[in-house]
């Protein structure tokens, strides 16, 4: 009976004289209860864990893509040690290794000297040739002086099964980036920071000889994007559109306007993903810690247009990590992980979200859910301790398991199909039935 009269003694306070008295303060209103069942639908996935001699610490970043013969084509880290290039069949679920960084490069250094990641996001020429780059690891070795050389640019043919080293594109710099034009018969590279503290934005011919710098600074993790006139662009430190014309050799630098105003980074955490739109006229683009969807045209004209489409998501905590993607459908997909503020368990949900252009809606599709959670044995060892690097899931009241911390990439494949890296241990998640809604079914 109390708890019916808070309201109606809360009501007369505040048409009392008293109301603004600190004689008689109004209750607090009840906590709401936690909810019984998940107040989300799911998106359900396959995990595969990917080849374990590849990485250590079970971590990778967003090096995943989608190869002309339907394989997935995923980049690990083994810091300290090596990088490698793994195959995965959708159809059979068996990998392989198709680049080994310090076979393919005549490498023998460990520690940080050694081509510890492959961090790019790969990417498939026409030929249906893969291309990746070698990235540094961290220094975390006691007493190891080790001087970083600097990362390979490499790629491999699936067809001839004919791996190559593309060459070195900058001294002491990794590679997080890298597109090939094989028509204009050009490759771009980005670069990691090196000893002054930026990325440079590279160049050479296909075979990976006479690289040499564009110009323009790119802006950490920067990707180029080819638009449909051949022309290469980037965005800059300076949150600017870099183009460069293969048809004049010329690069010009372009100031990017959002509602009237100049496009400015936010701060350090402010890093962009985008991806073509299909008529490769415009980009798509988010930021790793906002939750809008913005739209780059493409054209050349100085200043860019830039749009804001909308807001992917809901939330606190935003945090999407290179996991834009663009279906054959043309629409806009992307993963963003944010604090559970459900009151539905605990910890973080990593959520699949979708943009309709032609509808220009939105939805959020789900909280990405683990269909087979015995993909990796998580069970204590003889000490007592869980397995190292394993942290990365947990389960929901209702006994599902979804993912905690990290989620690295993710693509939308010919098929309808979508893949997403995860973090601890590191897995490959498949994720069919979500063009069609069959998903959830």
């Amino acid at each position: 009976m109390k708890n019916l009269l808070r309201p109606l003694l809360a009501a007369a306070l505040l048409l009392s004289p008293l109301a603004c008295s600190a004689q008689t303060p109004a209750a607090a209103p009840a906590p709401a209860p936690a909810p019984t069942k998940a107040p989300f639908p799911y998106v359900w996935g396959t995990a595969h864990h990917i080849l374990p001699e590849t990485h250590t610490d079970e971590s990778g970043y967003f090096s995943v893509i989608e190869g002309k013969n339907g394989r997935i084509y995923v980049g690990t880290a083994k810091y300290q040690y090596n990088a490698f290039l793994v195959e995965f069949d959708p159809t059979t679920g068996q990998q392989k290794i198709v680049i080994d960084s310090n076979k393919l490069n005549g490498l023998t250094a460990t520690g940080f000297a050694s081509q510890s990641k492959i961090h790019t996001r790969n990417f498939v020429g026409a030929s249906g040739t893969i291309y990746c780059g070698s990235q540094e690891g961290y220094r975390t070795i006691k007493g190891d002086e080790s001087v970083y050389p600097g990362g390979y640019a490499m790629s491999y043919n699936p067809t001839t099964g004919v791996a190559k080293s593309l060459g070195m594109p900058m001294k002491g710099e990794g590679v997080i980036d890298i597109v090939a034009d094989e028509a204009r018969g050009v490759l771009y590279v980005v670069t990691t920071w090196g000893d002054d503290k930026k990325s440079h934005w590279m160049m050479a011919d296909i075979e990976g000889k006479n690289w040499r710098e564009i110009g323009p600074l790119p802006t950490n993790y920067a990707s180029t994007l080819m638009d449909s006139a051949g022309r290469a662009h980037v965005v800059t430190a300076d949150f600017q559109l870099a183009t460069y014309d293969p048809a004049t050799a010329k690069a010009t630098v372009a100031d990017i306007m959002l509602a009237g105003k100049k496009w400015k980074q936010a701060d350090g955490s402010s890093i962009p993903t985008w991806q073509l739109a299909p008529d490769k006229k415009a980009a798509y683009l988010v930021l790793m810690n906002a939750p809008e969807l913005l739209r780059i045209d493409l054209s050349g004209k100085n200043p860019a247009k830039g749009k804001t489409l909308g807001r992917m998501i809901e939330g606190t905590g935003y945090d999407s990590r290179a996991s834009l993607t663009v279906a054959p459908d043309g629409r806009v997909y992307a993963l963003y992980k944010v604090n559970n503020d459900t009151k539905y368990g605990t910890g973080y949900l990593h959520h699949l979200t979708r943009y309709d252009p032609k509808k220009k809606k939105t939805t959020d599709l789900g909280v990405l859910a683990v269909k087979n959670p015995d993909f990796f044995d998580f069970s204590p060892r003889a000490d007592g301790i869980r397995p190292p690097w394993s942290h990365g899931y947990h389960f929901l009241p209702d006994g599902t398991m979804t993912p905690l911390h990290g989620h690295q990439g993710l693509i939308a494949t010919h098929d309808g199909n979508f893949y997403a890296l995860i973090l601890y241990p590191f897995t490959l998640l498949k994720m069919e039935g979500i063009t069609d809604g069959t998903n959830h079914k």
